[in-house]
């Protein structure tokens, strides 16, 4: 069971590889971190309406489960570039997903 309690997000690198390369990339995270679940953020326009990479993201997200038979969350990810460019984040892409965990794991009881 996962639990906010005591939980946090901090950056880590981003997954640079495309294809099946970066499946193999996210199978080596996992297999070292071995976690209980997966999160992906899923990107809309503004005002909440879907967008072209909101498919491309839910469709990652089912593949992400369909490969490592992990439950897979999706999260609103509206904004969190932006929050990681005003907290200066060199790594903006890595900043951006610690938001995004962060997000998640304040929905945790």
């Amino acid at each position: 069971m996962i639990s906010a309690r005591n939980a946090s997000a901090s950056r880590r690198h981003t997954v640079a590889a495309t294809g099946s390369a970066r499946f193999d990339a996210i199978g080596k995270l996992i297999a070292e971190w071995k976690p209980d679940a997966l999160v992906v953020g899923i990107p809309f326009h503004p005002d909440g309406a879907p967008h072209d990479n909101t498919e491309r993201a839910r469709r990652f997200a089912r593949q992400l489960h369909g490969r490592f038979h992990l439950p897979v969350h999706e999260v609103d990810e509206r904004y969190t570039t932006t929050e990681a460019h005003a907290a200066g984040a060199a790594d903006v892409d890595a900043a951006a997903a610690a938001i995004i965990l962060e997000q998640f794991l304040r929905t945790l009881p």
